[in-house]
């Protein structure tokens, strides 16, 4: 993986026997390889909310892999993409919704991948759900990403919800307050 190795070269002793490589007018290098963090990968999560006829979570369960666990829709952002703008593309790719409103940014999440341990900085955002539309749905995730082809059982569970949701993605949820109408 590129940046993920420093090299760096410790000088020793001239023409001793230090362990190493001859180097330079006789000077011995120890090479000493070590893991630097490599950059963190930049994600998006959405707490999308309809508000009416009283206040649900858009989640979802994926169809084929059900021990995954019900999330929330979430994902990479492209290079150069801000995340209002990519929230609302992971919202739309992975459940089809459009015309959901970025309201805020909730909060700025650190933690690693709970499987990989690769270093990850997620974005939490809310947005307003459409008014309109059904309460649940069935959605095939279309293009070339690595979830093409995925099927999604999406839903707008009450909250606050009846279980936790995978990788710790409700924690933030209490910064979010569904009563309230988000400002015009």
């Amino acid at each position: 993986m590129p940046g993920a190795y420093d090299a760096s070269v410790r000088r020793t002793e001239r023409g001793g026997k230090g362990a190493g490589r001859q180097g330079f007018a006789g000077v011995r290098e120890n090479v000493v390889m070590t893991v630097a963090p490599s950059s963190p990968r930049v994600r998006v999560a959405a707490h999308v909310i309809r508000r009416h006829p009283s206040p649900a979570l858009l989640v979802f369960d994926q169809l084929d892999f059900p021990e995954a666990g019900t999330q929330v829709p979430a994902g990479g952002v492209v290079p150069g993409e801000d995340p209002e703008r990519a929230v609302l593309r992971e919202v739309a790719e992975e459940s089809g919704l459009t015309g959901a409103r970025v309201v805020r940014r909730i909060a700025v999440d650190e933690r690693a991948h709970p499987e990989t341990g690769r270093p990850r900085l997620t974005t939490f955002l809310l947005l307003d759900a459409p008014a309109q539309g059904p309460s649940a749905w069935e959605h095939r995730v279309h293009g070339d990403g690595t979830d093409a082809g995925m099927r999604f059982a999406c839903r707008f569970a009450s909250l606050p919800p009846e279980h936790p949701l995978a990788d710790a993605q409700d924690a933030w949820l209490g910064r979010v307050d569904p009563r309230r109408g988000a400002p015009g």
